[in-house]
C-alpha cells in the first residue's frame, strides 16, 4: 500500500524530496519498480531532478541499506545489468572469499559439515562489494554528485523511519536464528516493538558510516574508518576478513550474457551468476517443447510437470559446471547452444518424474535478496540485484558502523553434495578458494528489441530467482498477462534435489485439481513458509507506453513517471579517479 511522504519523520528528508519533486522534466516517461516506498520516493525524486537511471539506482540502493535491512546492504554484494546510451554492460560486485578462507573450512575433523557454520556469525561473511560496485557504476555513468545521492539515506538513518509491518515481522522471526550467537538484537530489538509505538527507528552508527562514504567514497569503506571498524568486528568474533582483503577488493566489469529469444535480445547475468545461463536454458527448453506445452493449459498438472522436468536439468548443469570464471572455465556457449537445449529437452520425461540420479549434467566431458528496476526517460535502464544472502545475512552488525554483514560463504559448495541454505548442491567448480566469488542465482535482466529497452526485471529468492524470472516472462509472452498480472500469478519451483518436491509461493497456491494430480504422480507439493520472489518489472506496452509492477508479495511500489515540464541538459558519462587507496 502506498504511503505518503508524511511517513518520513524527518522534515529535512521531506524538504529534500519535495524540492526534487518540484523540478519535473519534459520528455518521455520514466518508470520504476522498487521494493519499498522509501526507495520509490527517492528514485522518483532523482529522476524528476534530471538524474539518469544510474543516479536513481545509486540513491535507491543506499536508501534500501537503511529501510530494507534484511536485504538492502552495505555489507553484501550483487550485480547490475545496465543499458546506457545503446551500450549493454554488466557489473559484478559479488562478495569474495577472504584470503584466509579454505576449501574445508566448514567441515569437522571427520569431514562432516558443521551446522550453521557457513550461515551464522563472523566466519560466514565474504568480503563485501556493494560500496565498490555502486561507486564504480556511478564513476562511469552517473550524472549527479555522489554526495548528493547519499543524502536521503543518511537522513533516513539519522532521523529514522517507521518500519513496515512486514519488516517488523521479519525482524522478530530473525531473533530465533541469532539469539545468543550475534549482536543482532542489540541493534534491531527496538524495531520489533515499532508497530506498537509507531516511533521512527533510528540508526545513528549507520548514518555516520553513510556520511563518511558520502564524503570519501569507497576509500572509507575499504581503507578508512569503516574498514577499521569492520576488521575490529572480525577480530571480536573470529572472522576472516582482513585489511588486505578489503584493500584488494574490486568491482569487475564483465561481458553480459546476451541471447536471442522470439525476436528480442535478453541481456542478463553471466558467471559468477548462474542466473543468465539458467534463464536461457529454461526459455530454450520450453520453446523446444512447444508442441507439448500447446496441449498443456496454464497451471495444469502437465504444465507444472513439464516445467519441473526442465528445471531438474538446469539445476544438474548448474551444480556441475558453474563457478567463478576467474577460477574455473565455464562452458557458457555450450550450455546455451540451441542444439544442446533441444537435446536436453528431448530427455524430459513427459509422463513421470525423473529421479535425480538419472538426471546427469548434459555436456560431454558443474534467501533473501532484493531487486529493483529503473528506466529513465532517455531509455537508459538499470536492473540491480544485491543481497546479504539469508535474511539479515549472518546476523552480525559491525560495531560502531551499524551495518549487517552477509553470509554469502554458504553460496559456495562447502562440501560436494551437501545442500546450502536453499537446498542446492554443488561440485568442485564452486568450492571455496581465497579471493574466489561464490556462485549466485541472481538474474537482473533487460529485454531489448532493435536496441530499445522493452523490459527490465528481476527478483530476490535464492535458487528460485531464475525460475521466477522465467515464469514471469512466460506469463507476459505466452499467456498475455499484464505486468501486474504476471508478477501476481502463482509461482512454483522445482530443483534437482529433493527429486519430487515442488514448492509453491505462500501467497498463491496451485489449483486444487492440479495439486491432487501432481501428488498422485508422486510429487510432494508444499506451499512455502516464506515468500519466494519479490518481482519488480517494467515493460514497454504495445502502444509504446510503459507499465510497471511491484510484486504484491512484498512491500514495493511501481510507478510510471510523466515528466512534463522543463528538461535538464543531458549529461555524458564521465570518468573519475578510483577512490580506494592501494
Amino acid at each position: 500500500m502506498k504511503r505518503s511522504l508524511l511517513w518520513l519523520p524527518s522534515l529535512l528528508v521531506y524538504a529534500l524530496l519535495a524540492s526534487l519533486l518540484a523540478a519535473p522534466l519534459r520528455g518521455a516517461p520514466a518508470a520504476i519498480a522498487i521494493p519499498d516506498n522509501h526507495g520509490a520516493e527517492v528514485a522518483e525524486a532523482v529522476l524528476r531532478d534530471g538524474g539518469n537511471a544510474v543516479d536513481a539506482a545509486v540513491a535507491t540502493a543506499f536508501v534500501l541499506a537503511v529501510t530494507y535491512p534484511e536485504a538492502g546492504n552495505l555489507g553484501g554484494g550483487g550485480f547490475i545489468t545496465l543499458h546506457h546510451q545503446g551500450i549493454d554492460r554488466f557489473l559484478d560486485f559479488r562478495e569474495a572469499a577472504p584470503g584466509r578462507a579454505s576449501r574445508d573450512m566448514y567441515l569437522d575433523a571427520q569431514g562432516n559439515y558443521v551446522a550453521e557454520s557457513s550461515l551464522v556469525g563472523h566466519r560466514a561473511a565474504g568480503v563485501p562489494g556493494t560500496v565498490a560496485g555502486l561507486w564504480e557504476v556511478h564513476r562511469q555513468y552517473g550524472s549527479r554528485p555522489w554526495k548528493t545521492l547519499l543524502q536521503p539515506a543518511i537522513r533516513l538513518a539519522r532521523e529514522g523511519f517507521v518500519p513496515h509491518p512486514q519488516l517488523i515481522e521479519r525482524t522478530r522471526e530473525a531473533f530465533a536464528d541469532y539469539e545468543g550467537k550475534t549482536n543482532f538484537r542489540e541493534y534491531f530489538g527496538e524495531m520489533a516493538e515499532a508497530d506498537a509505538s509507531r516511533q521512527p527507528f533510528r540508526q545513528a552508527e549507520l548514518a555516520a558510516t553513510l556520511q563518511r562514504i558520502a564524503e570519501q567514497g569507497p576509500r572509507d569503506f575499504y581503507a578508512g574508518r569503516t574498514a577499521e571498524l569492520l576488521v575490529a568486528e572480525m577480530r571480536r568474533g573470529g572472522g576472516l576478513i582482513s585489511r588486505a582483503d578489503l584493500r584488494s577488493y574490486r568491482a569487475i566489469w564483465r561481458t553480459p550474457l546476451q541471447f536471442s529469444w522470439r525476436g528480442y535480445t535478453l541481456v542478463t547475468a553471466p558467471p559468477p551468476s548462474s542466473g543468465g545461463i539458467a534463464l536461457a536454458q529454461l526459455l530454450g527448453m520450453k520453446d523446444a517443447l512447444a508442441a507439448e506445452f500447446k496441449d498443456s493449459p496454464y497451471l495444469s498438472t502437465r504444465y507444472v510437470h513439464l516445467i519441473a522436468e526442465i528445471e531438474k536439468r538446469v539445476f544438474a548443469d548448474r551444480a556441475e559446471y558453474l563457478g567463478d570464471p576467474d577460477f574455473v572455465k565455464v562452458p557458457v556457449k555450450e550450455l546455451v547452444a540451441t542444439e544442446y537445449l533441444q537435446q536436453r529437452a528431448q530427455q524430459v520425461n513427459r509422463t513421470a518424474i525423473s529421479p535425480p540420479p538419472s538426471v546427469k549434467p548434459g555436456l560431454a566431458e558443474s534467501l533473501q535478496t532484493t531487486h529493483f528496476s529503473i528506466l529513465d526517460s532517455a531509455g537508459n535502464a538499470v536492473s540491480l540485484t544485491y543481497t546479504l544472502n539469508g535474511s539479515f545475512g549472518n546476523g552480525v552488525v559491525v560495531g560502531g558502523a551499524g551495518f549487517l554483514l552477509n553470509n554469502e560463504m554458504d553460496d559456495f559448495s562447502v562440501k560436494p553434495g551437501v545442500p546450502n541454505l536453499y537446498g542446492v548442491v554443488g561440485a568442485t567448480a564452486n568450492e571455496i578458494a581465497p579471493g574466489k566469488r561464490m556462485l549466485s542465482s541472481m538474474t537482473p535482466t533487460i529485454l531489448l528489441k532493435d536496441g530499445v529497452v522493452h523490459g527490465v526485471l528481476g527478483t530476490p529468492g535464492g535458487s528460485t530467482i531464475f525460475t521466477s524470472v522465467f515464469q514471469t516472462l512466460v506469463n507476459l509472452f505466452d499467456h498475455g498477462m499484464t505486468a501486474p498480472e504476471a508478477v501476481s500469478a502463482p509461482r512454483f519451483h522445482h530443483q534437482l534435489i529433493p527429486g519430487t518436491l515442488i514448492i509453491v509461493s505462500r501467497c498463491c497456491n496451485l489449483p486444487e485439481k492440479t495439486r491432487a494430480e501432481l501428488v498422485a504422480m508422486g510429487y510432494e507439493v508444499r506451499q512455502n513458509s516464506w515468500e519466494f520472489g519479490d518481482m519488480q518489472v517494467i515493460e514497454r506496452t504495445p502502444n509504446g507506453g510503459l507499465a510497471a509492477a511491484a510484486d504484491p508479495r512484498g512491500r514495493g511500489q511501481a510507478r510510471v513517471i510523466e515528466l512534463t515540464s522543463r528538461t535538464a541538459k543531458p549529461v555524458e558519462p564521465r570518468s573519475r579517479p578510483a577512490a580506494v587507496a592501494e
